[in-house]
């Protein structure tokens, strides 16, 4: 094999190499850009969840559509609302509900206290038919049992109802608590019939960790707890 043949094959070999390189940094480069997307994702949802992770109210579209069932955080609206979202609070220590503003029911949407969350709406029939409805709250998610300590008072056009969980040591409800939590993941359910056009229920939702409950301890520290309230229609007419 002469001088040129052995260049020409060099030449080759090389080109192919050079190839399969160009080849191997192009799926490379796309794995790099595959995972920085999963990242950003991740990321984006693990945003989104803590900015709006604690306390989420959503009305089922349909009735929204169909009938009329809106929400607003104020009783005056101008368009068709189907979720709200409270701010949150970060590092939220232990305090007593005795120590809750008086007032913390006559403020609309998100006013929370450096230890508590309050979120006052409203939902509104802004349809035509008197209808019927039930709302369910229940705990979408929770870590280190930090729902243990925790009590949600819900007031509904001014009338104060505070849940908490049943005692850990199986003993029943709280003696600050007007009721148990339904289930371990149903906080309460509440309903109204003959909800009028026009009508409007006011609600004020307030999540703080309970000081003097026995569970109150150093292991939640750190602790998430995510709500949300559903409301849907049972009956129109």
């Amino acid at each position: 094999m002469d001088d040129k043949m052995i260049d020409v094959l060099e030449l080759r070999r090389d080109a192919k190499e050079v190839k399969r390189h160009v080849v191997l940094m192009r799926i490379l480069g796309l794995l790099v850009i595959i995972l920085v997307l999963i990242v950003a994702v991740a990321y984006a949802i693990s945003y989104f969840y803590d900015k709006f992770g604690s306390f989420t109210v959503r009305v089922n579209k349909y009735d929204m559509t169909r009938q009329g069932l809106t929400l607003s955080e104020t009783p005056e609206y101008d368009k068709s609302i189907a979720v709200l979202n409270a701010n949150i609070v970060y590092d939220m220590t232990n305090i007593s509900g005795k120590d809750l503003p008086e007032n913390i029911d006559k403020i609309n949407g998100s006013h929370n206290g450096d230890n508590y969350i309050a979120y006052t709406f409203y939902l509104i029939n802004s349809g035509d038919d008197t209808v019927s409805y039930t709302g369910e709250m229940t705990i979408e998610n929770v870590t280190k049992n930090v729902d243990e300590a925790v009590r949600i008072a819900v007031y509904k056009n001014g009338v104060k109802s505070v849940y908490g969980k049943t005692k850990s040591n199986g003993g029943g409800i709280e003696s600050d608590c007007d009721s148990e939590f339904l289930t371990s993941n149903i906080v309460m359910r509440t309903s109204t019939e003959d909800f009028k056009a026009n009508g409007k229920d006011k609600y004020t939702v307030v999540v703080w960790l309970e000081g003097n409950d026995p569970d109150c301890i150093d292991d939640i520290i750190g602790g998430t707890l995510k709500l949300g309230m559903n409301f849907k229609i049972t009956e129109s007419t």
